[in-house]
């Protein structure tokens, strides 16, 4: 009896820590072509269902491109890159939603942000339905559950603490 306890007391833990590891959809940015001057930024993000903790994809080439987050809107339509809140440059950069609001991205490369390589996305409460991402981006959806499943350190320690 006391083996049934500690799996259901286990499993009582783990769950949630395993169901919001799901709920999160990683949108890679501009899809395919990802964080590029010749794609057509705001146009991929009104495709999109942004939701508190997904995560924003941003994957481009190193030294090329950067991402700066902007502190407001007045700042996203100037590009005014002076006014960043955050600015990445490994070239595959994760930027986690994890409030309700909008918020601004733009290339820090000089002259970029005025051809366009900005955009800007609303995060909506983690209840709304999400749009999935890309099954082409190797990232994890709720459709790859069984393949995330089978490398996930929660499951190996869940079935450590069933076996022993």
């Amino acid at each position: 009896m006391e083996g049934k306890s500690r799996f259901f007391f286990v499993l009582f833990l783990l769950l949630p820590l395993i169901a919001k590891q799901v709920s999160a959809t990683p949108h890679v940015v501009g899809g395919s072509q990802g964080w590029e001057e010749s794609v057509d930024l705001n146009s991929w993000a009104s495709g999109e269902t942004f939701k508190v903790g997904d995560q924003l994809v941003f994957k481009y080439s190193s030294g090329l491109h950067s991402v700066v987050e902007l502190g407001s809107e007045t700042a996203y339509k100037n590009c005014d890159l002076g006014t960043s809140l955050e600015t990445k440059t490994t070239g595959n950069d994760v930027v986690k939603l994890n409030k309700v609001g909008t918020r601004y991205f733009a290339c820090g490369t000089l002259g970029h942000c005025d051809q366009g390589m900005k955009m800007k996305i609303t995060t909506v409460a983690g209840n709304a339905p999400s749009t999935p991402a890309s099954t082409d981006s190797g990232a994890f959806t709720a459709h790859s559950f069984p393949r995330f499943l089978m490398f996930s350190p929660l499951l190996f320690t869940f079935l450590l603490c069933i076996l022993f």
